[in-house]
């Protein structure tokens, strides 16, 4: 659904995304966050009582929904899934960006991790919840390809945190190549580990 059929209030949820995975939390105002969604800003306090902290909770949440989701994609892209492949198509996504508009955004949940994870408890749960929203499919992904369940979560985890780790030093770096770097390095293990069952 595009940004401009969303009611105000997925819009201000969908802004704070945008705005905290380039500025980060503590950079994050919620005039900033009316004024990029043209939402009025007094609809903040109607849709979010809870004040910035329910916002940066609901665009965490969002985040993880939404990277989560974007795993079926990545796998229909694949002419033979495998978790190489997916894993590539989950690189590609931030490889283009960068390539494509440069280095400004970053992952919002690993955003409100490092600034307010450790300060602010809803927080902390919020993007733990996004992790596992983002995992979950992943690991359910590589057990249909033929990864034993009882790897499937623990090489989630791997991918999701190589890919998080890549992102971080392509925009220190102003390049790529971490990214590419993880993508080749970590695809023979993970088919790896198919083929040890097939």
């Amino acid at each position: 659904m595009a940004v401009s059929e969303r009611g105000a209030r997925e819009r201000m949820v969908f802004s704070a995304a945008q705005l905290i995975r380039r500025d980060g939390v503590a950079a994050t105002g919620m005039r900033e966050v009316a004024a990029h969604a043209g939402a009025p800003r007094g609809s903040l306090q109607h849709y979010f009582p809870g004040g910035k902290e329910q916002l940066v909770n609901e665009a965490v949440g969002w985040a993880g929904r939404y990277a989560g989701n974007r795993v079926a994609r990545f796998l229909a892209a694949l002419p033979q899934p495998t978790p190489s492949g997916l894993f590539a198509q989950m690189v590609r996504q931030w490889t283009d960006e960068y390539e494509n508009a440069g280095f400004a955004g970053g992952c919002p949940v690993a955003a409100a991790t490092v600034d307010w994870a450790e300060s602010t408890a809803s927080t902390r749960t919020a993007v733990a919840e996004a992790f596992a929203t983002w995992t979950g499919p992943v690991s359910r992904a590589l057990t249909d390809m033929g990864v034993p369940e009882e790897r499937s979560d623990a090489l989630a985890t791997l991918m999701v945190s190589a890919l998080e780790g890549a992102i971080l030093m392509a925009r220190a770096q102003r390049d790529v190549r971490p990214l590419t770097t993880v993508a080749r390095e970590l695809g023979p293990l993970l088919d790896a580990a198919v083929s040890q069952e097939g």
